[in-house]
C-alpha cells in the first residue's frame, strides 16, 4: 500500500476516536481549494470555468488553517485549480504540518520545480502529482504538450530532495486497458511512494462530455486492467483501501459517503461533496448539520447517477475497512477480483433530476464578492 503505516495508524485512531464519541458522520480529509486559478486548462475540467474576478481570489493563510480546525480531519489534500500558484502556500502547508495534519499537496507539477526550495520534507507532507497515463495519453488529456515530461523532471527533482511524491490518476473513457496497467507498470518503475486512480467525475461544465465513463463501463475497464496485474505478478503501490478497488472492479455494493471528504474553497463550505456544487455553508457545522444529504448519491440525484470518484466512496471503503477488518484483509490477501458476477448496482428508477444552478451560484458570489471590500494583495496575485 501507498500508505505509510504511522499515517493509517494515526487515521485509524482518529476514527475509533469519532466511533467511541458516537458520531455517525465525520470527515476524514479536508479537501481544501485556496484557489480556482489554474495554468492548465483540461478537456475534462469543470473546476475552471468562472470569471476572472472569482479566479483571482484566494483564501488567506489563516483561513486555510482556520477550516482544517473546523473541520478536524487529520488529513488535508489541496486541489485547485493550481495550488502552487498561490504565493503563500508554503505557508499555509508549514501551518498545516505545525496542526499535526497529513497534507496532500496535489499539482500539475509545472511550477513544482521552481517551487521545491519553499518546502522541507516532512513525514506530514506528500505531492500529488496529477499523471493521466504515460506521456501521448497525458499530454492529450491536459491539452497541451510536454507537460507529461515536465511532470517527471520535477517528480525526480523532488525526490532527490527528500520529498515522498505520489501520481494521481483520472480515468476516461477510450484509455485502454493495457495502457493503465502500462503506466502504473511506470510508475512503479519510477518509485512513487503511492498513485490513486480514479474515473473521472462527469462534470457539467467540462468541455469535453464525450469521454466520461458510466459505472458499467468503469467496473469493466478496472477488471481487465487488474487481470492484466495479476497475470503479470507486478504489484503496483497504490494508495487506497484495497475495498476501495474491489468497489471499482464491481464486487462491493457502496453508497457514497460525501461528508467524508468535505470541500472549503472561496466560496465557503461546498454542498454536497468536492465534486459537485449545489450551495454552500458558512461554517463546517452548518455543512454537516444542515446539507440534505439523503438528496444526493448515486440512485437519488442524477448529477451523481455514474459517480465512483475515490472522495467519494474512498470513505466508505475505510468505513467498512474498520468495521469489518476480517473482510479487508481477506480482499488484501487474494486480491480483487475480476471475474464472476458484479455487486447488485444501484437502481436509477427513483433519481431526481438534475437541477441547472451554477449560472445562480456563480451570480450570488459575484453579488457577495463586490459588496465585500476590494480584494487584498492575496487575492489576487499570482505565482
Amino acid at each position: 500500500m501507498g500508505v505509510p503505516f504511522q499515517q493509517q495508524a494515526d487515521i485509524a485512531a482518529y476514527i475509533l476516536k469519532q466511533k467511541l464519541a458516537g458520531r455517525k458522520r465525520y470527515p476524514l480529509v479536508l479537501m481544501l481549494e485556496p484557489l480556482f486559478r489554474c495554468n492548465l486548462a483540461c478537456a475534462g475540467c469543470g473546476k475552471i470555468d468562472y470569471p476572472d474576478v472569482i479566479l483571482n481570489k484566494r483564501l488567506s493563510v489563516q483561513e486555510c488553517l482556520d477550516a482544517a480546525d473546523e473541520c478536524g480531519a487529520p488529513m488535508v489534500a489541496i486541489p485547485g485549480g493550481e495550488p502552487l500558484i498561490h504565493k503563500e502556500m508554503d505557508q499555509i502547508v508549514k501551518g498545516l504540518i505545525a496542526q499535526k495534519r497529513y497534507v496532500s499537496l496535489c499539482t500539475n507539477a509545472l511550477l513544482l520545480e521552481k517551487k521545491l526550495p519553499l518546502f522541507e520534507p516532512s513525514p506530514y507532507l506528500f505531492f500529488s502529482v496529477h499523471l493521466d497515463g504515460l506521456r501521448e495519453h497525458h499530454d492529450k488529456s491536459v491539452c497541451q504538450e510536454g507537460v507529461f515530461d515536465r511532470a517527471i523532471s520535477a517528480i525526480h527533482a523532488a525526490k532527490k530532495a527528500g520529498h515522498r511524491v505520489s501520481a494521481n490518476c483520472t480515468i476516461f473513457d477510450g484509455h485502454a486497458p493495457e495502457d493503465i496497467a502500462a503506466f502504473l507498470d511506470y510508475t512503479t518503475e519510477l518509485g512513487l511512494d503511492g498513485v490513486t486512480i480514479s474515473p473521472g467525475y462527469a462534470y457539467e461544465r467540462a468541455p469535453d462530455q464525450e469521454h466520461f465513463l458510466n459505472r458499467r463501463k468503469t467496473k469493466e475497464t478496472f477488471r481487465k486492467v487488474f487481470e492484466i496485474g495479476k497475470k503479470s505478478g507486478k504489484k503496483w503501490n497504490l494508495s487506497h483501501s484495497p475495498l476501495y478497488v474491489d468497489f471499482l472492479t464491481g464486487n462491493q455494493e457502496y453508497q457514497c459517503t460525501p461528508w467524508g471528504m468535505p470541500t472549503r474553497n472561496i466560496f465557503g463550505w461546498q454542498k454536497p461533496c468536492y465534486l459537485l456544487g449545489e450551495g454552500y455553508a458558512k461554517t463546517f457545522k452548518e455543512l454537516m448539520e444542515e446539507t440534505e444529504w439523503e438528496q444526493y448519491g448515486t440512485g437519488a440525484y442524477e448529477k451523481c447517477a455514474n459517480c465512483m470518484a475515490h472522495c467519494g466512496y474512498e470513505p466508505t471503503a475505510a468505513e467498512d475497512a474498520f468495521s469489518n477488518p476480517f473482510k479487508m484483509a481477506w480482499v488484501n490477501l487474494r486480491g480483487v477480483k475480476t471475474s464472476g458476477p458484479m455487486a447488485p448496482e444501484v437502481s436509477l428508477a427513483n433519481q431526481r433530476k438534475a437541477k441547472d444552478i451554477y449560472e445562480k451560484l456563480v451570480k450570488d458570489q459575484l453579488v457577495a464578492m463586490h459588496s465585500a471590500q476590494p480584494l487584498r494583495a492575496h487575492e489576487s496575485a499570482d505565482a
